[in-house]
C-alpha cells in the first residue's frame, strides 16, 4: 500500500519541526465524548513534543489533530470570544503541517 501524498505531506512537514518543541507539554482538546462539536473550546495550552517533534511526534495525535481542525476549525467558540495565543499556535501547526487555511475560522478583521 502506497502512502498518500497528503499524510506523506504531513509527515515530512513534522519532521521538520524537530527543532520546534514546546515547552508547555499541551495536548489539544479535541472535546472527546462529542461526535460533533457545535463549538470550539479554547485550548488551554500550546502544542507539546508529541505533535512537534519531528520524526518523534505521535503520528496518530499529529493525524488526530489534523482531523480535528478539518472538520471543526471554522466553528466558532463556545464562549463567543475570539481566539487566544494558544489557540493560534494550533492553528499555525495545523497550517504549517498541510492544513488548508479554508478549514479554519477567518482572523477577526481590525478596524
Amino acid at each position: 500500500m502506497r502512502p498518500r501524498p497528503a499524510l506523506l505531506a504531513v509527515l515530512i512537514a513534522a519532521a521538520a519541526l524537530g527543532g520546534c518543541a514546546a515547552s508547555d507539554e499541551g495536548a489539544l482538546d479535541t472535546q472527546a465524548g462529542t461526535a460533533a462539536p457545535d463549538c470550539l473550546v479554547h485550548q488551554a495550552k500550546s502544542p507539546g513534543s508529541r505533535y512537534t517533534a519531528g520524526t518523534g511526534a505521535d503520528t496518530g495525535a499529529v493525524l488526530e489533530m489534523m482531523r480535528y481542525y478539518t472538520a471543526n476549525g471554522t466553528k466558532g467558540f463556545c464562549d463567543g470570544k475570539p481566539a487566544t495565543a494558544t489557540d493560534r499556535r494550533w492553528t499555525d501547526l495545523y497550517t504549517t503541517l498541510g492544513g488548508d487555511r479554508a478549514h479554519l475560522a477567518a482572523p477577526p478583521r481590525t478596524p
